[in-house]
């Protein structure tokens, strides 16, 4: 065919097999001209014997699909993992998820069961929080530091130091601690004692908070005048060795209260609060071996001394 001559087209019925043209099929050529064509064209009508394609509907293909899948081999399951760090929180090991119920379907690849949101384990909040915090180091383990545990009394704070040496023999404190603060309760100035003077400071600073009250507000502070000191009793040539030079003894000469003033040995052993300062020493009594108050000695007038020293008699207390 020439196509310089004009544009040819030629019309087959689509839905007759090539092959049952034969002879019999009409072919019409219609050139591409400038004049339109006199009539519409039409399909040709099938040839006798031609088989009739059956009608396929949405239900069929969606059935024919199913099929396919059907036959295709089932994907074998993942192995399932054992969770790790927090995820092990959310789901025991072992346990499976929640089922709604079965769900129909033509295919070894459909869902049979569908899965439910699981509950918010007990407790997981609590779990979460103690698992970000359980690698943290404790301040308490860290020697040295303010942990507000001291000589295994909680309440007691303060720094545990080293190992203090007398000037001369027979003084020292083979294990030392630097009290600070006493069940809230501040040394205006810290004490270095050693853990049993510190137990027993502990037990009679419970004992002086019920026995002042609400007396100015209550406790605040202890003016602490003497601690550790590698000296005689009393300071006096050639008498023994004082309980101060071992840490056995603390000086104690007031007691400050949140309002502001103070309890004083010197000034109030007789004087208005003379019941509340006479509760205080009586109350020490038992706790340390030895309490001594103004109306012990000349030494003492203005201030108690209380040490762990022990006696077969117990206490001796003046």
């Amino acid at each position: 065919m020439n196509l310089r001559a004009g544009l040819c087209v030629v019309t087959v019925a689509a839905a007759v097999p090539l092959a049952a043209l034969g002879q019999s099929a009409e072919v019409r050529v219609i050139s591409a001209t400038a004049r339109a064509p006199a009539e519409s064209l039409r399909p040709m009508a099938r040839p006798a014997g031609t088989p009739v394609p059956s009608s396929v509907g949405p239900g069929a293909i969606g059935t024919a699909v199913g099929s396919a899948i059907g036959a295709a081999p089932a994907a074998e399951a993942p192995a399932p993992t054992r969770p790790r760090g927090l995820a092990a929180l959310f789901r025991p090991q072992g346990e499976t998820p929640a089922a709604t119920g079965a769900v129909g379907g033509g295919s070894s690849l459909a869902m049979t069961q569908s899965l439910r949101p699981e509950q918010r384990p007990a407790g997981l909040v609590e779990q979460v929080r103690a698992a970000a915090t359980r690698n943290i180091p404790s301040a308490v383990a860290q020697p040295g530091r303010n942990t507000g545990t001291l000589c295994g009394v909680v309440g007691l704070q303060g720094d545990e130091i080293e190992p203090v040496a007398g000037r001369i023999n027979g003084c020292g404190i083979p294990r030392a601690v630097r009290l600070r603060t006493v069940h809230g309760i501040t040394l205006t100035t810290p004490a270095t004692v050693n853990c049993t003077t510190a137990q027993s400071i502990s037990e009679w600073v419970l004992a002086a908070e019920d026995i002042i009250g609400n007396t100015g507000g209550g406790m605040a502070n202890l003016r602490v005048v003497a601690s550790y000191a590698c000296r005689t009793r009393n300071s006096q040539s050639g008498a023994r060795l004082s309980e101060h030079a071992t840490g056995n003894a603390v000086d104690i000469a007031g007691i400050g209260l949140q309002n502001g003033s103070e309890l004083s040995v010197l000034n109030d052993w007789r004087g208005g609060n003379s019941s509340i300062m006479r509760g205080l020493h009586q109350a020490a009594c038992g706790t340390f071996g030895t309490v001594l108050g103004p109306e012990s000695d000349r030494f003492h007038r203005d201030h108690f001394h209380f040490d762990v020293a022990s006696y077969r008699s117990g206490s001796y207390c003046r």
